[in-house]
């Protein structure tokens, strides 16, 4: 019988190639957004839900309960990102960020724990190396998956004695639309988008942005019972070394 993930924010950038990897992978993929991703194979069942509302999420998980007795995987993606000053930024969009960013993971860790038991499962958190440092215009988004990380050592202390391991990865600059979304929000000025893409990457370690591709496979790696075996309630950064460098350099 094949396994079965569920991954969130699944229309997106590092949720699609987090779909894809699991399904080359042999998985059973239950892809979950906003807005509908798109699939055309029979391992990947799709569903529109906004997981950031209790009530969506609850419909969801009881669809999900006629349909399998067990999750070996829950991948929580979704996130939004409101580039704004913190005096600027209204309650109702400090309030959306954290929706669905933060208590997202609460709704779908609850109501998916039962199926996860079942199967002694895993769950990642897909955080931010803005949980560590982060930039102007950002607190909300930073906010976010700085509790995400909190988060995930509670949810792994409450969670092991059912053999459910819960950890964290932090991707750094990854190419997706959440980038160039954040790179055009005219803090840089005078260059293309791919440009602004190549100065980005020079100012890490590795010297490039990174790949969706490559945060899946991290991902797979913290799912997997074999390679990361004894590895609970921890961050895993994904960042082409970017923090591995002090800002005074």
């Amino acid at each position: 019988m094949k396994k079965k993930v569920l991954v969130t924010g699944a229309a997106g950038g590092i949720g699609r190639a987090t779909v894809e990897a699991f399904q080359a992978a042999g998985w059973e993929v239950i892809a979950v957004d906003r807005k509908a991703p798109t699939s055309s194979s029979k391992d990947v069942e799709v569903f529109e839900a906004d997981v950031s509302l209790p009530d969506s999420v609850d419909e969801l998980f009881d669809r999900l309960s006629g349909k399998t007795e067990s999750l070996e995987a829950l991948i929580n993606n979704a996130a939004i990102q409101i580039c704004k000053p913190l005096i600027e930024m209204e309650p109702h969009e400090w309030d959306a960020v954290m929706a669905s960013n933060l208590r997202s993971v609460y709704l779908t860790a609850r109501r998916g724990y039962p199926l996860l038991r079942k199967a002694r499962g895993s769950i990642v958190n897909v955080s931010s190396v803005h949980a560590l440092a982060t930039s102007v215009d950002l607190a909300a988004y930073a906010a976010s998956k700085g509790a995400l990380m909190a988060l995930t050592r509670a949810m792994a202390l409450e969670f092991a004695p059912d053999g459910i391991r819960v950890n964290a990865i932090l991707p750094g600059a990854v190419d997706t639309q959440m980038l160039r979304d954040g790179l055009g929000r005219g803090h840089v000025t005078g260059l293309s988008m791919d440009d602004r893409l190549k100065a980005l990457g020079k100012r890490t370690a590795l010297g490039r942005v990174g790949q969706p591709l490559e945060i899946a496979r991290a991902i797979q790696f913290l799912v997997d019972d074999e390679q990361s075996s004894f590895m609970t309630g921890q961050a895993m950064i994904v960042d082409g070394g970017a923090t591995a460098r002090l800002s005074t350099e």
